[in-house]
């Protein structure tokens, strides 16, 4: 009966019903899609229901919380935080994204008083000795209510009076800083002592009264003129204050400046002193690092694959991608960190991508003025690299130092074991707020968590979507071109039924993370003296074949385009996919 209903063609209109709860319908012009569920070794008929659409699953994903961190320098940056990787194995079996992040939380609330402890641990018992302790420890220090990170808001009306008392004592402070020119050059030094003693001196001396010379003065009054004119003339004529721009933002010109000021005073929690401290100390490094010449040099494209901007995340913040792998080739390691001199060069062309990442954000209020940040760190060098560790360390302190407030969720895939311990070492002297922006996730992990943040029509190849750069290998589908999402439960058959309502040209793309499935394809025509014509014969695919199956076919008579994974694994499997129609032509 469900097939039945899912023949009739779906229109376009945005008051379209919703689908019953066993199939999934998707509105095109000439099209309509059902996707059914059997079970994978027998055919039942019996329809489940599925995951919902790229649109379903992108409204489950407004419900999480946004986080925001530090900005890491590329591969650097990502080293030194890579501490959590080895719970984050451990805690995603269950619930991999909430259990991973509760896991760094955990870790950088452990010395706190009150902290839950001894009884979680017991109840671990059964496990061994090395399992109880890492459960024990995590579930002691996660706090339920610092699991994730919320951005806040950047309009002045959405503060609390506390917020927008600090943010206008922070302007005043700017404002005379300008006045008095305190940001770029120091203030006119006010004449001293000597010099004040040393002024009337050169004066002509006043004559004795009774003298001669008196007498011949005082009928004069025109010896009093010079004397006034000289004053007036020692008087500095008023200077006017001086123009002070971070990131290509003018301060005190326009809202876009409370932006700004806003960071600096959330990283120094609303104290307005400390805050001020910070821009002027940022202002002064961005003149003596030469930012805005450095923003315009050319450093060479070696390092490319290494840091990246891809697409953007479900709320729209750019995503950067750190590849620390890409270190592991040892000429380019030797070329990026062998000397002083080469880690300079590096920091330099790390600041400049970062610089220029920057001033393409929105600083309006209610704008994207972060990025979202993705560390990938498979085949990524050991802190055993002390090359690596200095340039990380210096990258790290001058991003921390003049770049507060400019990620929105920093998410580590593929950790390695090493790396969560590293984590355990430095968060205790990470504050809440950082660490809080935290998410990790294993090579197992990796697709369904970024996921969670990122679509994946924005999601690159390599990490599960299936998205590539804008080239002739894929001509076909963009940014724009929507992916529906589908869990495949174990041990059972998707079918993706496409109906053909026109005579077109149908293209498709898909894929199943991971594969280790059978896939398929075939064309049914309505007619009934016609015959189904494979598309492609039933196929079992490794995780090492083509990550993503491309198809187009050529429709000239009525019927259906059946897509079917077969999964008979005892995991459950992600099905990607995405079509569009287009005009037939003879």
């Amino acid at each position: 009966m469900a097939d039945e209903a899912s023949s009739v063609p779906v229109p376009p209109a945005s008051d379209q019903p919703p689908p019953e709860a066993d199939s999934l319908v998707v509105a095109a012009p000439m099209v309509s899609v059902t996707v059914t569920e059997s079970d994978s070794t027998a055919k039942t008929g019996k329809e489940e229901p599925c995951l919902a659409s790229a649109s379903d699953s992108s409204a489950m994903t407004q419900k999480e919380e946004k986080g925001e961190f530090l900005p890491p320098p590329p591969p650097i940056l990502e080293v030194a935080e890579s501490e959590s990787e080895e719970v984050a194995e451990k805690v995603e079996l269950p619930q991999p994204v909430v259990a991973e992040s509760k896991s760094l939380a955990a870790m950088m609330e452990k010395d706190e008083p009150g902290a839950e402890s001894q009884g979680q641990a017991k109840s671990a018992a059964d496990t061994t000795q090395e399992d109880v302790d890492v459960a024990a420890e995590e579930r002691k220090i996660i706090p339920q209510n610092l699991v994730s990170f919320k951005e806040e808001s950047n309009k002045v009306g959405d503060l609390s009076d506390f917020e927008r008392n600090a943010l206008q004592e922070l302007k005043q402070l700017v404002q005379e800083a300008l006045d008095t020119h305190q940001f770029t050059s120091p203030p006119p030094k006010p004449p001293s002592k000597d010099e004040k003693t040393a002024a009337p001196s050169s004066e002509a001396p006043e004559a004795e009264p009774g003298s001669d010379s008196d007498k011949s003065t005082e009928i004069s009054p025109p010896e009093e003129n010079p004397e006034k004119e000289t004053k007036e003339a020692a008087k500095p004529e008023p200077v006017p204050p001086e123009e002070v721009s971070i990131w290509g933002i003018p301060l005190l010109k326009d809202d876009r400046s409370d932006v700004i000021f806003l960071k600096f005073l959330r990283a120094r929690d609303f104290k307005v002193r400390d805050a001020f401290a910070m821009i002027k100390n940022t202002i002064q490094w961005r003149k003596e690092f030469g930012i805005d010449k450095l923003v315009e040099e050319n450093l060479g494209d070696d390092l490319e694959k290494v840091v990246f901007m891809h697409g953007h995340d479900r709320d729209g913040h750019p995503v950067c991608y750190n590849v620390y792998g890409e270190f592991q080739n040892k000429e380019l390691y030797q070329k990026t960190f062998s000397d002083v001199e080469k880690r300079m060069k590096f920091l330099r062309w790390r600041i400049q991508f970062l610089e220029r990442s920057i001033r393409k954000l929105d600083f309006s209020p209610g704008g994207i003025c972060t990025i979202f940040q993705v560390n990938d760190l498979q085949n990524s060098p050991g802190p055993g690299k002390r090359e690596l560790r200095l340039a990380t360390k210096q990258a790290l302190q001058l991003l921390q130092d003049n770049y507060p407030e400019f990620v929105a969720k920093q998410v580590f895939i593929n950790v390695p074991w090493w790396y969560l311990a590293f984590y355990t070492m430095i968060s205790p002297f990470m504050t809440q707020r950082t660490k809080s922006k935290f998410v990790f996730a294993g090579p197992a992990k990796t697709a369904e968590i970024l996921f969670k943040y990122i679509s994946p029509e924005q999601v690159p190849i390599q990490y599960g979507g299936l998205s590539v750069d804008y080239c002739d290998c894929n001509p076909e589908f963009s940014f724009e071109d929507t992916v529906t999402e589908i869990t495949v439960k174990s041990g059972t058959k998707k079918t993706v039924e496409i109906t053909i309502y026109e005579k077109c040209i149908l293209v498709w793309e898909i894929r199943v993370v991971g594969w280790e499935v059978s896939y398929g394809a075939e064309f049914v025509p309505n007619a009934k003296d016609s015959y189904t014509i494979i598309i492609q014969k039933p196929t079992k695919m490794a995780p090492r074949d083509e990550p993503v199956v491309s198809h187009s076919f050529k429709v000239g008579d009525l019927g259906k385009v059946l897509l079917t994974v077969d999964n008979p694994t005892s995991k459950k499997k992600k099905l990607l996919y995405r079509f569009k129609v287009k005009p037939f032509s003879d």
